[in-house]
């Protein structure tokens, strides 16, 4: 694993990079100088020959950051009303994708819960529409990169070991269901409950 995180190691198929996004820090930096800490705990892999993601009938306005540059940020909004956050993954052009699902929310706690309208830790970020709108992210950052200076960033963290990763089927989708691919910190109390398999 390494010390910090490379355009090279977001360069690889979204199922090698979902796992180890656990326990990486994504800092929010709000447009008042406030800054937001979360830990990574929950991720699901997408990638282009999936009949799940949103890349498999190729590029499009909405998803063009999906296509980016490894290591960028895909922004996405969902049923009309909510944000995911997804780290874009493999080559470019290639239409692979992380969908960050929950954190552990570590700095910031009064601005998250402004943002959520709810005081509830528990649920201030686990599930993905609840992160992203914990930290404030919304379409206006898609395609940043989150290896540069800007709004939302990711720092290496502390990788969760193999043997603390529970792996499951992903949640959400109607097609590719049994596809296990959905990562979480085995008892994290900060993500979603896991699927029957």
């Amino acid at each position: 694993m390494p010390r910090s995180l490379t355009r090279a190691w977001f360069a690889r198929a979204a199922p090698l990079v979902a796992p180890e996004l656990l326990g990486r820090i994504l800092v929010r930096r709000l447009p008042d100088g406030t800054v937001l800490r979360a830990r990574i705990v929950e991720t699901e892999a997408y990638e282009p020959a999936d009949p799940a993601s949103h890349s498999f009938k190729g590029p499009t306005a909405r998803n063009a950051s999906m296509f980016g540059p490894p290591g960028h940020l895909y922004v996405y909004l969902v049923y009309g009303l909510h944000h995911c956050l997804n780290v874009v993954t493999g080559p470019p052009g290639r239409g692979g994708a992380v969908l960050l699902r929950a954190g552990e929310p570590l700095v910031g706690h009064d601005a998250m819960a402004a943002n959520r309208g709810t005081a509830r830790e528990d649920r201030l970020c686990s599930g993905p529409a609840r992160l992203a709108q914990a930290l404030g992210v919304d379409r206006s950052l898609d395609g940043i990169d989150l290896l540069g200076s800007g709004p939302l960033r990711l720092h290496a963290g502390r990788p969760v070991p193999r043997a603390r990763i529970t792996v499951t089927r992903r949640i959400g989708v109607s097609t590719g269901v049994d596809t296990p691919w959905r990562f979480v910190e085995t008892d994290s109390r900060w993500s979603l409950p896991s699927p029957r398999v």
